[in-house]
């Protein structure tokens, strides 16, 4: 059984490899906070473990066995975030962090007992995707809010689970998963982007509108409740 510590970095790799080919020492310094030379040891150590491929200055790949221990942390971690919000009450802004400390430490009869209580769900409160027991996960859909031109009719597709005061701040302005948007305007100078949800107006800051992603609302979409309404 890997070690937390190695967990941590597999999964910082999964998920680095989503937004850029060429993982750097210095980029998985910044995702587990920790010094460049200690990524450096760590990832000599996931060499041998066969967990990685690693060619000095040309960054760093997970292997096959990589890949498929980073799924199933992730799987852990989301799911571990529904139960917590649907069957303890938790917040969506709480769940991260308590996923975080817990995802290392379930067996997999506690994993399939979740997703059994859950009815076998398929993404987080988030809007993430949960990978399936076999290592398959559906390909991310949407994109940025802050990249939307306007007018558009959107619908938020998932939020990034890292920033706990984000996350407070958009619940209140129903800005979750499932949620139905008309994206209106920008204000000049890069202000503000106004937006119309459930018939009230509401103003995003771009930093909040670069972690929304949002797909085109189709119009035989069928409105669905934000996973957190079905909360106790």
């Amino acid at each position: 059984m890997a070690s937390p510590s190695v967990e941590d970095y597999i999964k910082a790799i999964y998920k680095a490899q989503a937004d850029s080919p060429n993982v750097t020492t210095h980029d998985l310094a910044s995702r587990v906070t920790v010094s460049a030379p200690a990524v450096s040891k760590m990832l000599r150590r996931l060499t041998e473990l066969c967990l990685i491929d690693h060619t000095p200055y040309h960054g760093v790949r997970l292997t096959e066995a990589g890949t498929k221990m980073a799924l199933e942390i992730i799987r852990h971690h989301r799911l571990l975030e529904l139960y917590l919000v649907e069957a303890l009450g938790y917040t969506w802004d709480a769940v991260h962090q308590e996923a975080e400390r817990l995802e290392h430490h379930i067996s997999e009869e506690f994993e399939e007992r979740i997703d059994a209580l859950l009815g076998h769900p398929t993404t987080c409160p988030h809007g993430d995707p949960i990978p399936t027991r076999e290592g398959h996960v559906a390909v991310l859909t949407g994109h940025a809010l802050s990249t939307q031109r306007t007018p558009a009719s959107l619908k938020i597709r998932r939020v990034r689970d890292t920033d706990a005061d984000l996350l407070r701040y958009l619940k209140p302005l129903g800005l979750l998963p499932g949620a139905t948007i008309e994206f209106l305007e920008q204000e000049p100078f890069g202000g503000a982007f106004v937006l119309r949800v459930g018939g009230q107006i509401v103003r995003v800051p771009p930093g909040a509108a670069a972690q929304i992603f949002v797909a085109e609302n189709e119009p035989d979409e069928q409105p669905t409740l934000p996973l957190e309404e079905s909360a106790p």
